[in-house]
C-alpha cells in the first residue's frame, strides 16, 4: 500500500497554476492584492489539476491518538492515563477541537492507532443529543462526514511505543503499519467526499518523538527543535532537551530511511499523520496541517514522496520552536500565527476559512471583462 501509494503522488499541474495566475490577473481586483491567498489558490489549482480548483469542503479533522514509551523519562506532567480520557472528551464533543469543528462545520474521526490505556467503553452521545458516536474497526465500514457525531476508529498497532532512550520505539513493521492506517483513513474520508483533509492528533508526551522527528530530518539541534509542550519548568526541559539528543545519538537514524526514522524515535499518531498526509496528497487532496505533531510527520511524508508537499497547506505557526524549524524546511508559510500549542487539530480549524476563501475567490469574483470595470 505504501509503494502505490508513493507512485500515485505526482508534481503539480503546471498548465493549472498557469491558468489561475492569469484568472487572477483579470478579476475585479489589483493585481496581487489578496497577497498570500493568491499563492496559496494557485498551488491548490496545481495540486487539482484544474482553475478553479474545488471548493474544499466538506472539511473533515483526522485525530490520531497514541501514547508514548519516552513518558517514562519524566518529559511531560501530565499522566499518560490524559491521553485515553481526552478520546472519551472529543467523542461526547467538550473539546476545544470541537467546538472549533462545530463552527468550521467539519467532521471529526478519531483514531486510536496507540493508546496504552483502556478506551471509554460503550456509546458516548454527543452534545446536541443526537445517536451516539460509533466504533469502528479500520477500515470496515465508510467513513461518516457528520459534523454532529464524532466517530471512533480502532486501529491499534501497539499500546504504545517503546522508550526510545532504552531501544527503538517501534519494529518497521509496527511503524509501516501506522503509516497504511493513515493512508487507509486519508482514503475512507475522500471516498465519502471530504474535499479537505485536516490534521489532528493526541499523546502524552508527543512533542518529544516530535522534536526528535524534526532534528533528525531537518538536521537541526535538539536544542532548537524542542520545546514546553503542554507547559514544563526549565529543569524539565533541560531534561527533555538531553533525552532527545541521547535518542539521536542512541539511534542515528538516517532521513534518507523515513520508515526507519518513524521507527527509531517516532510515535504511533506521527506515522498514522504522515500516511494521512500521502493518501490525500496521492488523491489530490489538501491536507491542512495543524502544529508541531503534523509539522513532524509532515517532514517523514516529503521523505517517502517529496512531491508531497504540493498537498500541504500550513495552517498556522506552533508557538512550539520545532514547528518553524520544520515548516521553514518543508517551504510553507503558515496562514496564521497565534501562539497556539494545543494541537488536536485547532489551529487547522482556524485556518480552514482562509483556505476555502483563497479558492472561492476564483470561483466567484468577477473579471474586469464580465462586470464592466474599467482596467488601468
Amino acid at each position: 500500500m505504501l509503494e502505490t501509494t508513493i507512485a500515485a503522488i505526482r508534481p503539480a499541474d503546471e498548465t493549472a497554476m498557469a491558468a489561475a495566475r492569469e484568472l487572477h490577473g483579470r478579476l475585479t481586483k489589483p493585481a496581487g492584492s489578496l497577497g498570500a491567498l493568491e499563492d496559496l489558490s494557485v498551488r491548490l489549482a496545481g495540486l487539482a489539476g484544474a482553475c478553479p480548483p474545488p471548493l474544499p469542503e466538506p472539511a473533515a479533522v483526522a485525530i490520531f491518538a497514541g501514547d508514548h514509551g519516552v513518558h517514562a523519562q519524566g518529559v511531560s506532567p501530565w499522566p499518560q492515563e490524559v491521553t485515553g480520557q481526552m478520546i472519551g472528551n472529543f467523542l461526547a464533543g467538550g473539546a476545544v477541537v470541537n467546538a472549533f469543528a462545530r463552527q468550521a462545520g467539519a467532521s471529526v474521526t478519531v483514531v486510536d492507532v496507540g493508546v496504552a490505556t483502556p478506551l471509554p467503553t460503550g456509546p458516548v452521545a454527543d452534545p446536541a443529543g443526537s445517536d451516539p458516536a460509533g466504533s469502528d474497526p479500520a477500515g470496515s465500514h465508510p467513513a461518516v462526514l457528520d459534523p454532529a457525531v464524532p466517530r471512533l476508529v480502532v486501529a491499534s498497532v501497539r499500546r504504545g511505543t517503546r522508550d526510545f532512550t532504552v531501544t527503538a520505539a517501534l519494529t518497521r513493521d509496527e511503524a509501516l503499519a501506522a503509516v497504511q492506517t493513515g493512508i487507509r483513513i486519508a482514503d475512507e474520508l475522500i471516498d465519502a467526499g471530504a474535499g479537505i483533509l485536516l490534521t489532528g492528533d493526541m499523546g502524552i508526551g508527543n512533542t518529544t518523538p516530535a522534536a526528535a522527528l524534526i532534528a533528525a530530518f531537518t538536521g537541526a539541534d535538539p536544542l532548537d527543535a524542542t520545546g514546553r509542550g503542554t507547559g514544563i519548568d526549565d529543569p524539565t526541559y533541560a531534561h527533555k532537551v538531553a533525552v532527545v539528543r541521547s535518542a539521536l545519538a542512541r539511534h542515528s537514524p538516517d532521513p534518507a530511511d523515513p520508515l526507519g526514522v518513524l521507527a527509531a524515535v517516532g510515535g504511533l499518531e506521527h506515522a498514522a499523520l504522515a500516511g494521512l498526509i500521502l493518501g490525500a496528497a496521492a488523491r489530490r487532496t489538501p491536507v491542512l496541517l495543524d502544529g508541531v505533531i503534523a509539522v513532524s510527520a509532515a517532514l517523514a511524508a516529503a521523505a517517502f514522496a517529496p512531491a508531497a508537499v504540493g498537498a500541504m497547506v500550513a495552517g498556522h505557526r506552533s508557538a512550539e520552536p520545532g514547528a518553524t524549524v520544520a515548516l521553514r524546511h518543508l517551504g510553507l508559510d503558515p496562514l496564521i500565527d497565534l501562539g497556539l500549542r494545543l494541537g488536536e487539530g485547532t489551529g487547522a480549524l482556524l485556518a480552514l476559512p482562509v483556505v476555502t476563501g483563497a479558492v472561492r475567490v476564483l470561483h466567484e469574483v468577477a473579471t474586469f471583462d464580465s462586470a464592466g470595470v474599467a482596467e488601468k
